[in-house]
C-alpha cells in the first residue's frame, strides 16, 4: 500500500498511472543545495514518492546546483542535450527565503521565468515537462513547514505532478 501523504490537491492513488507504466519511465531531479535542510527533505520526499509509485531507483537521475539560480540552467540541459531528453519529465526543487535585499526577487523571478520557458520552448522530439518545486518564503519557518512539516512535503507534491505529466495523454 502506497505511503499517505498531506496536502496533495486531488491526489488520489486510483487516478495515478499504472505502475507497470510508470516503472518504465525515467525522471531527472535538479536540486540546490543551498538551504539543504529544506532542499534535501523535498529530494527525499520526492524520490520516496517516485518509488512508492513504480519508479526504478535507477531511473531516477539526481543533478546537484549549487543554488536555485542554476536550477533552470541544469534543466536545460537535461532537456536539452545532444541525445535528445531521454526523461519523462524533469522536476526542478530550490529553497530561497526573502532577506534584506532585492536578490530574493530577482532570483525568484528568474527561475519562475526560466522554468516558464523551458515548458514553452519545444521541440518536436523534445515534449518533456519541467515541475517547478521551488519554495519561495517570506521565512525559515514557512519553508520547514513545507518540506515535511505542517503542510507537506513539496518535493513530494513535485513528483506527483511529473507523474501525472508524464502521462497525460494528447
Amino acid at each position: 500500500m502506497a505511503t499517505q501523504y498531506q496536502n496533495l490537491s486531488e491526489y488520489d492513488v486510483e487516478t495515478m498511472p499504472d505502475k507497470q507504466i510508470v516503472s518504465e519511465q525515467k525522471y531527472a531531479i535538479v536540486v540546490a543545495d543551498w538551504n539543504p535542510r529544506i532542499t534535501h527533505t523535498l529530494l527525499k520526499g520526492a524520490i520516496d514518492f517516485f518509488i512508492d509509485n513504480g519508479v526504478k531507483d535507477d531511473q531516477i537521475k539526481v543533478v546537484h546546483v549549487p543554488g536555485t539560480f542554476e536550477l533552470t540552467y541544469a534543466a536545460n540541459h537535461l532537456k536539452h542535450n545532444s541525445m535528445g531528453c531521454i526523461y519523462d519529465a524533469i522536476i526542478v526543487l530550490g529553497c530561497v527565503i526573502q532577506g534584506e535585499t532585492p536578490h530574493f526577487d530577482y532570483v525568484c523571478s528568474s527561475v519562475t521565468l526560466g522554468i516558464t520557458e523551458l515548458n514553452l520552448r519545444k521541440k518536436p522530439e523534445v515534449n518533456t515537462p519541467v515541475i517547478f518545486g521551488v519554495l519561495t518564503t517570506n521565512t525559515l519557518q514557512q519553508a520547514l513547514d513545507r518540506a515535511g512539516g505542517i503542510h507537506g512535503n513539496k518535493g513530494v507534491e513535485a513528483a506527483f505532478t511529473a507523474i501525472k505529466m508524464a502521462n497525460i495523454v494528447w
